[in-house]
């Protein structure tokens, strides 16, 4: 790992990830959480202060130790507790079969290597009447910016942590077999190419309609 990705890398990410789009759905998606929590990529904690009293526990999943020591100080002036695991997604979970009650996964499906392995490893740890929150940027409906993201990606790929810009997130959600029970999407200000984000609930496919 070179000095840009252990050492830049988390602090642009973690200062590009506090701006007031973001800030504005975390607070209005985060606290939905209940339960048992499964944080896909915590990053430098962001989510941690819009966690309600509802949440008894959230496990921390993240390979960075950079941005895990950052997410460690914020921890501390939060009163849930946080388990922190340093492993990829696609990795196996330390956690039982059907035994979190919420997933959240923020800004995080862009930039996992394999995201149908991670999302399977999720539903296998996902109760059935579970639920699935996520806020993440990917693919547009727009043609044209389409196209410029999938121009773009193979650069932003290296500056960002191997960040796509062209995912389709509800269609890669769906696809793991999970149901989508609830989705917004749309444009945040700032680039098109950067700014397609999918805001929204899924619950495991077998889970009562």
């Amino acid at each position: 790992m070179g000095v840009y990705a252990k050492y830049v890398l988390p602090r642009v990410i973690d200062l590009a990830m506090r701006n007031v789009e973001t800030t504005r759905l975390r607070a209005a998606w985060i606290p939905l959480a209940r339960g048992e929590v499964l944080e896909i990529g915590i990053g430098s904690g962001l989510n941690l202060p819009y966690y309600s009293r509802d949440v008894q526990r959230v496990y921390g999943v993240d390979p960075s130790m950079e941005l895990q020591q950052m997410a460690r100080k914020r921890a501390t002036v939060e009163p849930i507790e946080v388990e922190f695991l340093s492993q990829s997604a696609e990795e196996t979970l330390p956690l039982a079969n059907a035994s979190v009650d919420t997933i959240v996964m923020t800004w995080t499906l862009c930039s996992i290597p394999n995201p149908p392995r991670a999302l399977q490893e999720m539903k296998r740890v996902l109760k059935a009447n579970g639920r699935l929150i996520f806020l993440e940027h990917g693919r547009a409906p727009d043609p044209g910016v389409a196209a410029w993201q999938r121009r773009i990606t193979p650069f932003w790929k290296r500056i960002g942590g191997g960040c796509h810009l062209d995912r389709q997130v509800d269609q890669l959600i769906t696809l793991a077999g999970f149901r989508i029970a609830e989705l917004e999407t749309g444009y945040l200000r700032g680039p098109r190419p950067m700014t397609y984000t999918y805001q929204g609930v899924a619950e495991t496919s077998d889970a009562a309609v």
